[in-house]
């Protein structure tokens, strides 16, 4: 892989992975309710499950998705189903008489966000993308392992950010409606990350 492709594959996996999606709202919700500490194993999850997505989408996964063409339908539905649950867990993590720093609810856990990089729709479009436009031709799995580390080291960095705002921003909910109400927004907007998956054409 070339310097100028490298740096572009890096810029692009920075801009991606940093813009308001899913898996940082998530971690911003988390951030609020449990801390960093608690956060850990939910961000271990989205970077190396993500990674290794991003490598098995480089390597043909998507040719076996074309040649059984319901897994998008099924893939589609599950991606639904995750997300509501997902939004529901975030809006009820905390009860209303509780502080943010003793939340009844548990954090989301390493194998619960590594295996929702399978039903995250902005997950996927970053995938896709990153490996047709910067995986290196003609290296095969290599470049899709290439591609796999560039944003395995990218969004560590990515989210820690947004977890650590979310931390901040757990000061200000001093009081249990505070933090209900947060909650609940957080649970709307990633709700309406739904909207590409319900209303993208067929």
């Amino acid at each position: 892989m070339t310097y100028e492709l490298l740096t572009a594959l890096l810029a692009f996996a920075f801009v991606s992975t940093v813009t308001p999606g899913p898996n940082n709202l998530m971690v911003l919700a988390s951030g609020a309710n449990f801390g960093l500490r608690r956060t850990l194993p939910h961000m271990a999850g989205i970077t190396l499950g993500f990674g290794f997505m991003v490598f098995l989408v480089g390597a043909g996964l998507t040719q076996v998705f074309d040649l059984f063409p319901i897994t998008y339908t099924v893939l589609k539905i599950a991606s639904i189903a995750f997300l509501i649950y997902l939004a529901f867990k975030i809006a009820t993590a905390a009860a209303p008489t509780n502080h943010a720093s003793s939340p009844t609810g548990q954090p989301i856990t390493f194998i619960q966000a590594a295996l929702f990089q399978w039903v995250n729709p902005k997950a996927w479009a970053m995938a896709l993308t990153a490996n047709s436009a910067y995986a290196p031709e003609g290296f095969g799995m290599a470049g899709a392992l290439v591609v796999a580390l560039a944003f395995i080291l990218v969004n560590t960095p990515s989210i820690t950010c947004w977890t650590l705002l979310g931390t901040q921003i757990s000061r200000l909910l001093n009081v249990p409606w505070k933090l209900r109400a947060f909650n609940i927004c957080a649970a709307l907007l990633l709700l309406g990350s739904l909207y590409p998956i319900l209303f993208q054409s067929a």
